[in-house]
């Protein structure tokens, strides 16, 4: 089985940098990590990738050095065997509860005594029936990691029971969402997002545990560095495309080119 890089670093008190791949093209997840980025987030949640498409793009991953960190739905526990089965290092569970529901990711994710994970060596984490079956389950066990994202006002004041859920490796902290359960849509630096963030870091430091959040900018990834974290997710493969493009635009203005931008028409409506 191979190892996780991100689980490496930690172990060894490391910032790991994470990045998110949007398009449904395995060149690009082959890229990243070619790179040498420490993992690729691949978003199941609010993205329409199938799980067959996952594989392709984990097995494309392979090829470098990039661990890929999965996110399901809430509640997709069936879906995250299959998420691990395919060759993803780490599940990154959304809007987590309760320590209760902790408990559950961690049950579904890993096989005894850890969880209750059901066995299949047929796939390309085991790989393909090519390891030892209690050698497969002790590397799986030791080499996969769980991330509880925290995502609600209700669920930051259970930090503390939450990182004590043994089997967690991360906690990690959702401004975006975090924001607008708060009635503070999109002010990540508001006083309760920066509270939250506060509460965070200091549950996993108490509970001997990494946690982690998404930056927009090398200052709040700083900040955060600055706060204990080490698991930081920055930028975006949508994000970089629309930024070239948008300088393209910008510099070929001043060349008397002309472009057509849908959003001033919606504004002027």
């Amino acid at each position: 089985m191979r190892p996780s890089r991100i689980k490496s670093k930690l172990a060894r008190k490391k910032p790991v940098l994470v990045t998110s791949i949007h398009f449904s093209d395995p060149s690009i997840f082959e890229l990243v990590s070619l790179m040498g980025f420490d993992g690729i987030w691949l978003d199941m949640e609010h993205h329409a990738h199938t799980l067959e498409a996952a594989n392709n793009y984990i097995r494309a991953a392979r090829v470098g050095a990039s661990d890929v960190i999965t996110r399901p739905a809430k509640g997709e526990f069936m879906r995250m065997a299959r998420m691990l089965e395919a060759g993803a290092k780490g599940i990154m569970y959304p809007r987590c509860d309760s320590a209760a529901e902790a408990a559950e990711v961690v049950r579904w994710s890993k096989f005894a005594p850890l969880g209750e994970r059901g066995i299949d060596t047929a796939n390309p984490d085991s790989p393909y029936c090519s390891m030892p079956l209690q050698e497969y389950i002790e590397a799986a066990n030791r080499e996969t990691f769980i991330i509880i994202q925290l995502e609600q006002p209700s669920a930051v004041d259970q930090v503390d029971s939450i990182a004590a859920v043994p089997g967690v490796d991360i906690l990690m902290l959702g401004p975006a969402d975090f924001s607008v359960l708060s009635g503070i849509p999109g002010q990540v630096e508001h006083p309760l997002v920066s509270d939250a963030r506060k509460k965070i870091a200091a549950a996993a430091r108490n509970a001997g545990i990494n946690w982690g959040t998404t930056c927009g900018s090398r200052r709040e990834i700083e900040e955060s560095l600055e706060l204990g974290a080490r698991f930081i997710c920055y930028g975006a493969d949508i994000l970089s495309v629309k930024q070239g493009f948008e300088q393209v635009r910008d510099e070929c203005s001043t060349l008397g080119f002309t472009f057509d931008d849908p959003s001033e028409k919606r504004v002027a409506l």
